[in-house]
């Protein structure tokens, strides 16, 4: 595991811009005691609130976690919660300087009600849709500007309306003129979109309904299935995450690389994918190959995994996963 602990003190030496849609996923944490006697649902008796970075928010979360330097790119609300949420931006040092606020949407808040460790409900405040021409106009400013200064860039679709075919073709565009690789964390209804990436880094739902094909857990399967998404995309590598099975890297000249799961214990797979998509593009960015990417990437998800709620993992954690792993 050596190999994979030498591109980790590079993490810090990274510049990586992530462009998504923004979120805040707030926790409320209590106990339950009782049945309501006006429906048959749980009384959570509430003891704490908190929120966290969420979405492409918890993608430059995790980034900062692991040493990088980061430019985000998104749409918030005018309002409290999108000044709380630029505020926890600053605090993590993460660039606002592509934070872009709209008047006409609130920010988006997802709500998630935990009792005993366990989600009991999950409540959006959200309003869906595409922004207007001068936001997006905006947004590809911001874009323009700032991807000569990184070194890799990161696509976080929530399908909230940030990553419009006009915003997704000109950053590819331009990460292929810079020789940047661009990484996508894909939404299934705009699978077919994301040509000539990096990487794409569906998990095994999103790859089977991404391609429009039932969902069949079978190698045979998942093997055809990966390699029709590199021809369909023409993208450099694919990376299907496959739960408690780890992960299955596609190359071109039919390279496939299965990586077993590295995670001890499993609480919550919330946010996962932006820690797996996080790392692999650090790496990426830190001059290693695919391969090498994507088993640092499984080491830092197997640490996240074993977390409640929305995380991300340190470096720290990173490197002590990898040392410390017994095959």
């Amino acid at each position: 595991m050596k190999n994979l602990i030498g591109f980790i003190p590079h993490f810090s030496r990274q510049k990586i811009l992530v462009i998504g849609d923004i979120m805040v996923d707030k926790f409320v944490w209590g106990k339950v005691s009782r049945i309501s006697p006006e429906a048959p649902v749980p009384v959570v008796e509430v003891s704490q609130e908190t929120h966290k970075l969420g979405g492409a928010g918890n993608v430059a979360n995790n980034l900062n976690s692991l040493g990088g330097k980061v430019y985000l790119v998104g749409v918030i609300g005018s309002d409290i919660v999108g000044e709380q949420l630029k505020d926890d931006l600053r605090e993590t040092k993460i660039s606002v300087d592509g934070i872009i606020s709209d008047q006409t949407r609130p920010t988006c808040i997802k709500t998630r009600i935990i009792a005993s460790h366990q989600q009991v409900v999950r409540v959006d405040k959200e309003v869906k849709g595409a922004f207007t021409a001068e936001i997006e106009r905006n947004i590809i400013d911001r874009i323009e500007s700032i991807i000569p200064q990184v070194q890799a860039i990161i696509i976080s679709d929530y399908g909230k309306g940030v990553v419009t075919p006009a915003v997704l073709s000109r950053a590819i565009q331009l990460a292929r003129k810079n020789g940047t690789p661009v990484t996508v964390d894909p939404k299934i209804e705009h699978f077919l979109r994301y040509k000539r990436v990096s990487c794409i880094t569906p998990n095994l739902s999103e790859a089977f309904s991404g391609m429009r094909t039932l969902l069949v857990d079978e190698d045979k399967k998942i093997i055809e299935l990966g390699n029709k998404i590199l021809r369909k995309l023409n993208s450099d590598s694919v990376l299907i995450t496959r739960g408690e099975k780890g992960m299955t890297l596609f190359e071109p000249g039919n390279r496939i690389t299965h990586i077993p799961t590295r995670a001890k214990e499993v609480y919550d797979v919330t946010g996962a994918g932006d820690t797996v998509i996080a790392t692999f593009t650090l790496a990426l960015a830190a001059r290693a190959d695919f391969v090498t990417a994507a088993e640092i990437s499984n080491f830092a998800a197997g640490v996240v995994v074993g977390k409640l709620g929305t995380a991300t993992v340190s470096l720290a954690e990173l490197r002590s996963a990898i040392l410390n792993y017994r095959t």
